[in-house]
């Protein structure tokens, strides 16, 4: 296997820079560099050398024996000065040595996988954790990295061992009186406790909405200050406001992060039935797909309100708008914000019910599907009382639980996971 490195703690330039190496040669590579190797885990200061003898650096050398280092293997870190002609010399050292290489995105964390340093949910969490813009996300994507699904995925995975085991004795051993044999209906029973569980898990709201944020759509007819409120609540003027009727007349998407969570909030076209103009109704057409698809509806207009929208009653400090018609959730005016305090209220109340709760594991597409087809499994083999079909239920969701945590082959999985990780990691 190669020796790989790279830069491991952002883009230069910086005050310093950490270059790691891992691999079968990366102790013999930093001797290379920076003589004998120090210590494991005692950082010395070296002068770092060229293939020439010329000084590139002087940097704090540390080494890792594997297979207690991060990657599974040997590695060492040389934190050097962050300057980008320091990198780049230090880095043109190292590939000019053999059998060493710069690294791949995501190579790093793909090693420390198939080494079993950790698992595939923890790699998720990881590539999650990089990626994360909002406190919300950051607090999901820590707790899947520090291993809170593998935790999970493991007490599930010993409790099925134990119950395929007994299956086994019951199918082996039934007929000897010496040997202990459960019941077709415990062994049924704890496939049926466990599959609980599962479903109990499956019902936490999706990662996909921490991720990509909470589709917050504002909809209303014509000219009833859908625009004035995205500007007001993005604060800044992302949408052109004019009292003609039908200046907005395509979608307009709005990214905006707000007490640590990630909304994405969309102006639509004003809805009116009675339209000749062929280019507005395909706007209002738009209008209806998006809200149908919104995790939340701000609705404004004084008519009804489709059903579960919070309902807006907009530009409250014009004469004549004093008084709030009943049913209304909220009076703003995006003029002079009054109420707006109170709408991202509302708004906030309404995130937290379609959001992952803090303490939480939340899912991806992925573990979900996996976790429901170990439940689906494990469901049959509770309802089913012949032993050898539960023994191949229970084997086909230890299969399912051995592909959540990436101990089953997922090749073509991880590169699509580790492409989206960064060259360090």
């Amino acid at each position: 296997m190669d020796t790989i490195f790279a830069v491991s703690s952002g883009a230069p330039p910086s005050a310093i820079a950490l270059i790691r190496i891992s691999g079968p040669a990366a102790f013999a590579a930093s001797e290379t560099l920076a003589g004998p190797i120090p210590e494991p885990r005692h950082a010395s200061l070296r002068v770092l050398r060229g293939a020439m003898g010329e000084v590139l650096d002087r940097a704090l050398v540390l080494a890792f024996p594997g297979p207690d280092s991060a990657t599974g293997e040997d590695v060492v870190e040389l934190h050097v000065h962050g300057g980008r002609a320091v990198i780049r010399a230090v880095e043109a050292a190292l590939a000019a040595q053999p059998g060493l290489r710069g690294a791949e995105a995501g190579e790093f964390t793909r090693r420390a996988l198939l080494s079993g340093r950790i698992d595939l949910t923890e790699a998720e969490g990881l590539g999650d954790l990089l990626s994360a813009e909002t406190e919300t996300q950051r607090r999901a994507a820590m707790t899947l990295a520090e291993g809170g699904l593998r935790r999970q995925a493991e007490g599930w995975t010993n409790r099925v061992v134990s119950l395929a085991a007994m299956v086994e004795a019951a199918i082996d051993f039934s007929d000897e009186d010496d040997v202990p044999v459960a019941h077709v209906a415990t062994i049924a029973g704890g496939a049926t406790a466990i599959a609980t569980e599962m479903a109990t898990m499956l019902t936490t709201p999706p990662v996909e909405r921490l991720r990509d944020g909470l589709r917050v759509v504002i909809a209303g007819p014509p000219n009833s200050g859908k625009s004035t409120l995205l500007n007001a609540l993005a604060e800044r003027e992302a949408a052109i406001v004019s009292p003609i009727s039908g200046t907005t007349r395509d979608r307009i998407e709005v990214p905006i992060a707000r007490d640590g969570i990630a909304y994405v909030f969309t102006d639509t076209a004003g809805l009116s039935e009675a339209s000749d103009d062929p280019i507005e109704r395909i706007g209002i057409e738009r209008a209806g797909e998006a809200i149908r698809g919104a995790d939340i509806l701000l609705w404004l207009g004084d008519d009804a309100a489709p059903d579960g929208a919070i309902r807006i009653y907009p530009r409250a400090d014009l004469p004549g708008r004093a008084m709030v018609p009943a049913g209304c959730d909220v009076a703003i005016s995006a003029k002079d914000g009054s109420g707006l305090s109170a709408l991202w209220s509302l708004i906030g109340a309404r995130a937290a019910t379609l959001l992952p709760p803090a303490d939480a594991v939340a899912l991806n597409q992925r573990q979900r599907c996996l976790i429901d087809e170990a439940r689906a499994w494990l469901m049959r083999a509770g309802e089913e009382r012949d032993t050898l079909l539960i023994a191949e239920q229970l084997r086909l969701a230890m299969r399912a639980l051995h592909q959540l945590t990436g101990r089953s082959d997922v090749e073509a999985m991880l590169d699509a996971l580790f492409v989206k990780f960064c060259i360090g990691k």
